[in-house]
């Protein structure tokens, strides 16, 4: 199983040999493939060979490409993940509304009782009271918008009634930085598993790529959240953008099992597409962190 993040920060050039990564910049770094789950190039001065990019979306390594700023900008993601992505799609298409709908209830839910939890943690005692009663209001489909009155209230209440999701600031930064981590490892698991990350079960932006990544992920912002809190980061830079990336090693617990936070996410991950399917919200598994 893949578990290795791996981070190229410097110019270097990369290379396959016999099921392995071969890094040559002042030395030569060897990794063998299949321990790979994260691919994050940093630098725009790394090149690589034909063999060794065919070679990483064969062994469905989630390769992230950063721009000149050291930002996630693009990854790569095959043209088919699974044996079988053409019965996949068909039945992506074909998911129910309503069963959307509940399991999207689900995620939203989690999510917030996640943000409550984040609350309680900071000493936030009066803003979690608050979150609890919009689990209390949450309808199916989330009609009444618990999750965007929730999101004022939570990131009010960590990060001050000043602050704004859309503040040029390194707080907004890193929680960007990471989210976008996330965001990756969610798509790689959808492309793995043989569906589209166009075709959402409630984002439904046709200017979104990622749409259904973009629901799967939304339990999982509380991990970002908590070390961004913790970090009270000044600026984003190396140290504190690894430090986001090895978010990706953290141990949770998922089934009652400890697992790295990259695993975790496949497990959940194959969970809705179980539930979705089966038309079963109680196949659904969340984290515990």
């Amino acid at each position: 199983m893949s578990w290795r993040t791996v981070v190229i920060s410097n110019s270097a050039k990369l290379d396959y040999k016999m099921g392995y990564m071969i890094v040559r910049q002042d030395k030569i770094t060897k990794i063998h493939i299949s321990e790979i789950a994260i691919l994050l190039i940093e630098s725009t001065a790394v090149s690589f060979t034909a063999s060794l990019l065919a070679e990483l979306k064969k062994q469905k390594v989630k390769v992230i490409f950063c721009d000149e700023k050291r930002n996630p900008s693009s990854e790569l993601i095959p043209y088919y993940g699974s044996h079988d992505t053409s019965s996949k799609i068909r039945t992506q298409v074909a998911w129910e509304k309503e069963t959307k709908r509940l399991i999207w209830t689900e995620i939203v839910s989690e999510k917030i009782r996640n943000q409550k939890k984040m609350l309680e943690i900071a000493g936030r005692k009066e803003e979690a009271l608050l979150l609890q009663s919009y689990l209390v209001e949450i309808e199916p489909g989330d009609a009444t918008n618990r999750e965007g009155h929730a999101a004022k209230v939570y990131f009010n209440g960590l990060f001050g009634r000043d602050f704004s999701r859309t503040s040029d600031v390194p707080f907004n930064a890193a929680l960007n930085y990471g989210y976008g981590i996330l965001l990756s490892a969610v798509n790689r698991e959808i492309v793995s598993n043989g569906y589209i990350t166009q075709l959402g079960l409630f984002h439904d932006n046709m200017f979104n790529q990622f749409n259904l990544g973009s629901d799967l992920m939304e339990p999982f912002r509380v991990i970002v959240d908590r070390k961004v809190f913790e970090m009270e980061p000044e600026k984003l830079e190396h140290e504190e953008k690894m430090a986001l990336v090895n978010l990706m090693n953290l141990e949770v617990r998922i089934e009652g099992k400890k697992n790295f936070l990259a695993n975790a996410i496949k497990t959940y991950c194959r969970s809705v597409f179980d539930a979705v399917n089966d038309k079963d919200i109680s196949l659904l598994k969340f984290i515990q962190w």
